[in-house]
């Protein structure tokens, strides 16, 4: 340590008593409130269990944010903690110093220690002693069960070490232990690990839920009792459904799955990508919806007319901030639906994305007006698209108008295509040149990016590398 930055007496102090970790044990019912955390930080790091397990029996504080500490997950200071929580639980009268109520093992919590080692300025309140009102209500509650905050991602075949020795610690004390995680997120795991997990999850504490590899329908339905029981989720997102060819208990299966989506009273953000159960089945999904939804995203997926009707006719879509139909096929729709689609979210709608809907000029031209007065929009992609030179001129000039809008992804223009659908550069170029003059002609400031599909570099449909025109 820098002569200019000599070490504080807290910290000089904690150093001092960890010598003597018998010594600190016996000191801990007498030390000031303020050298608990310097003391615990130091003994996490000089890895001094007991005085960890001990720590843990008088923390006077309502939340020991230890996942602040580990920048991976660690057994051998996790055991020491949840040692020190087994002698609380055992105890009929918790201690009087103890104030512990949330052990928090997520990757947050770093205020609170670089305010208690000094790294920041502080001005000590209340809040300091339990940062969330809920805390505070549970310190007059003294035998309330203790909560456990974890943020769970299932990716492998079996669960990691850290994750199973702490599922096991809680089942046997279900009783008196509450496993709380706000994010939970499936990538690819046996459907032995999701069931032990949900079966030791309190449900009603999770708020985000991710599934990210492929189930069949059948899956989602035999999982949906327990989306139902998670009654405060807020953000829902489900990746590729499989579907093979729709059967009578296929249509079972999805009433199942919308029937728990009625217990769903927080939803606010929707995203189901390559939901190929959907076709001509959208009303079924969206009548059960209670709240109104703030992001919608419906991506890679063939829709009817009749799902887009319905679609717009849902009353909780009126207020969305985010759009996302990117990947459906709109061809061969009446231009009409998404024009009235686009006029019933227009007060609110901040991000719109069409990319890869096969939308022609007939469509984008009818919908102008209804873009023209999304007053609040501020990304816009339509990426992927075959639009000609004129119609992106005049999609220009409707959205000029705009001044929140930020960013702008739109497909090169038709006119950049041989007729067999080979990109010609040096066509781009001549195109791209006029669409810098006719947003220099407009006089406002603007970024919009031009991308080919596919790219000439990578291939891909919707490539990410391209360089912005101002």
């Amino acid at each position: 340590m820098s002569v200019g930055n000599p070490p504080r007496l807290l910290d000089l102090a904690a150093m001092s008593l960890l010598r003597d970790e018998a010594l600190t044990i016996f000191s801990l019912e007498y030390l000031p409130t303020e050298l608990f955390p310097p003391l615990f930080i130091a003994a996490f790091y000089g890895r001094c269990r007991e005085t960890l397990k001990t720590m843990v029996q008088t923390w006077p504080f309502a939340r020991l944010p230890l996942g602040g500490l580990m920048q991976k997950p660690h057994k051998g200071t996790l055991q020491a903690v949840l040692g020190g929580l087994d002698v609380l639980l055992a105890q009929k009268v918790r201690p009087r110093r103890c104030k512990l109520r949330v052990l928090d093992l997520r990757n947050t919590g770093q205020n609170f220690w670089s305010m208690w080692s000094g790294a920041r300025a502080h001005v000590y309140s209340s809040s300091s002693m339990a940062p969330v009102v809920e805390d505070i209500s549970r310190t007059k509650q003294p035998l309330a069960p203790l909560e456990v905050f974890i943020e769970i991602c299932l990716k492998k075949k079996t669960l990691d070490e850290f994750l199973a020795y702490l599922i096991r610690w809680v089942e046997q004390r279900k009783a008196s232990i509450h496993l709380c995680c706000k994010k939970l997120k499936i990538v690819s795991t046996p459907k032995e690990n999701i069931k032990k997990v949900l079966s030791i999850v309190q449900l009603d504490c999770v708020q985000e839920v991710e599934v990210n590899c492929t189930w069949k329908l059948s899956t989602l339905a035999m999982y949906a009792p327990h989306l139902g029981k998670m009654r405060n989720v807020q953000r829902l997102l489900l990746s590729p459904i499989h579907v093979s060819a729709f059967k009578e208990q296929d249509h079972q299966y999805l009433l199942q799955f919308a029937s728990q989506i009625l217990r769903l009273q927080y939803l606010r953000d929707l995203h189901m990508e390559s939901p190929s159960f959907l076709e001509g089945r959208l009303n079924q999904m969206f009548r059960c919806l209670k709240t109104p939804l703030d992001n919608l995203a419906i991506t890679n997926c063939l829709l009817t007319e009749s799902d887009l009707t319905h679609l717009f006719q849902c009353p909780n879509i009126s207020h969305l901030k985010g759009l996302n139909l990117s990947g459906v096929t709109l061809t061969n729709f009446s231009p009409e639906l998404l024009q009235v689609l686009l006029e019933k979210v227009a007060a609110t709608l901040q991000e719109l994305d069409l990319n890869l809907c096969g939308i022609m000029d007939s469509q984008l031209e009818a919908i102008l007006p209804a873009l023209s007065h999304c007053s609040h929009l501020r990304v816009f992609s339509m990426c992927g698209n075959l639009l000609s030179m004129a119609v992106m001129e005049r999609l220009l000039r409707h959205t000029d108008g705009l001044t929140g809008l930020n960013l702008e992804l739109y497909p090169a223009p038709r006119e950049s295509y041989s007729s067999q659908g080979v990109l010609h550069q040096e066509r781009l170029a001549l195109l791209h040149a006029e669409l810098l003059e006719i947003l220099r002609d407009l006089g406002h400031p603007r970024t919009i990016w031009i991308s080919p599909s596919p790219c000439p570099h990578c291939g891909v449909d919707i490539c990410d590398h391209i360089s912005p025109s101002i």
